[in-house]
């Protein structure tokens, strides 16, 4: 991850016990945006009757939603260069020229050849790359003495978003794919740029044994839960019953109020400030590198730690001193040659260039090209299954793709790492498990592999 020399670098470290929450909670409405790619087959039925394309021409299209959503590799690597807010900017210029351009050919107002509908599509849902890096990213180094929770709440809020959009294009744009691309392509850079300022590094909580930090994290977790029940329910029943317009607002008012969930623990701390416990300096400052992903100052920043154990605070820095003194002490007596310069060990931090020669990356790599290929195949063609089986209206089955999807991310980040800091397990394997339920983007890829 990125590291940096101490507090210099594009972006300013907020401090404060708060900040990282308020950045947790704006990374909510970022995730849902960013969630673009999974409405696929709300529209694409749309474009293929108003565009006159067969289901071949349909399904290549569905190849460039695919390839916009999980080519992460360029947002990844400038997201050690740039602040969260300019990925964020990147990103939603993404999603107004790309979504945009598809809502000009769809309306009729502008006719376009097929190749350039097909890049900007890849255009338009490569916004959620951006945008899941800038949250993901920032927040993991927010919170890294709980990256695995933090990235399961993360990922998970981008698999429920595909029930958010289902539930406003029922309810709010009368099942129009007009709308909803028009919708897509004002909607994600309005969100974007209204929370932008708090999505910021933040100094981070080292406090393995906070309490409260634990509770709030449980509490956005069923807040989260609670968000992903209630969509399916709600979808469910807007498609099995004649539900009045005051009762379809009341519906995306609770919806509404859901994602406003975790704004709440900020708000309880500044209401109800924790007067026992005085918040510790704390030398661990994000920062960004303009080289690797561990920059060049080791002893001023990291970012992020290897595991969410305090024995890679403490215990494993003192044994790594002491290992490091018997080697020199051993050198000096002729024992052992130590010309050659060690590189980094699992669980250190990784360049791009040192990680692309290990193992772990391409294992990694192999897993979440086989795994997620399922899941995209499956999401493009959501649309052709339903009508194959009769059913005109595809937006349950979209909703309880989503569902499924969250279930699978918030498990996955949970109980990995519930593994970790109990059972010292690697992370990896299980996130390697729930990638089969369906993955997102290549920058997630590479931080695990670190």
């Amino acid at each position: 991850m990125a590291g940096g020399g101490g507090g210099t670098g594009p972006g300013r470290v907020k401090a404060g016990s708060r900040p990282p929450w308020v950045g947790l909670a704006a990374a909510v409405w970022v995730q849902v945006a960013a969630g673009s790619a999974y409405v696929f087959p709300l529209y694409s039925h749309a474009v293929k009757e108003a565009l006159g394309y067969d289901q071949r021409a349909l399904t290549l299209l569905g190849v460039g939603n695919d390839v916009g959503e999980n080519v992460g590799l360029v947002p990844g690597v400038l997201a050690n260069r740039l602040p969260p807010w300019l990925i964020l900017l990147i990103g939603s210029a993404c999603a107004f020229f790309g979504f945009g351009t598809l809502w000009l050919a769809v309306t009729k107002t502008l006719v376009m050849p097929y190749w350039v509908l097909w890049i900007a599509l890849c255009i338009g849902t490569n916004s959620s790359a951006w945008l899941g890096t800038a949250a993901l990213v920032t927040n993991m180094r927010n919170f890294p003495l709980s990256r695995g929770t933090v990235a399961g709440l993360i990922k998970g809020y981008v698999a429920v978003s595909a029930a958010v959009y289902t539930e406003t294009f029922n309810g709010m744009l009368g099942n129009s794919a007009t709308n909803l691309l028009l919708l897509l392509a004002l909607g994600i850079p309005t969100a974007c740029i209204l929370v932008m300022y708090f999505v910021r590094p933040c100094t981070p909580s080292l406090d393995e044994d906070n309490a409260t930090e634990h509770c709030h994290f449980m509490y956005t977790q069923i807040s989260s839960v609670v968000l992903g029940v209630y969509l399916m329910v709600a979808t469910i029943l807007g498609d099995t019953l004649k539900l009045s317009e005051a009762v379809t607002y009341l519906l995306f008012g609770i919806m509404i109020l859901l994602l406003l969930a975790p704004l709440a623990i900020p708000i309880k701390m500044t209401l109800y400030p924790n007067k026992q416990t005085k918040e510790k300096p704390s030398t661990l400052v994000p920062s960004y590198s303009t080289d690797s992903l561990s920059g060049p100052d080791q002893e001023t920043a990291e970012p992020l730690l290897g595991s969410s154990s305090t024995a890679l605070v403490t215990g494993t820095n003192e044994s790594d001193e002491s290992t490091d003194l018997d080697l020199l002490l051993a050198e000096g007596e002729g024992a052992v040659n130590l010309k050659k310069k060690r590189g980094p060990r699992r669980g250190d931090d990784f360049t791009f260039r040192e990680a692309l020669v290990k193992a772990d990356f391409w294992l990694l790599f192999i897993v979440y090209f086989c795994g997620v290929g399922t899941g995209v195949t499956v999401l493009n063609n959501l649309a052709q299954v339903g009508m194959a089986v009769g059913a005109n209206d595809t937006t349950i089955l979209l909703c309880l793709f989503g569902f499924c999807n969250f279930a699978g991310r918030i498990l996955g980040g949970s109980v990995s790492e519930h593994f970790v800091s109990v059972k010292n397990a690697p992370s990896s394997f299980l996130d390697d498990v729930h990638t089969n339920n369906h993955g997102d983007n290549l920058p997630a890829l590479c931080d695990w592999s670190s």
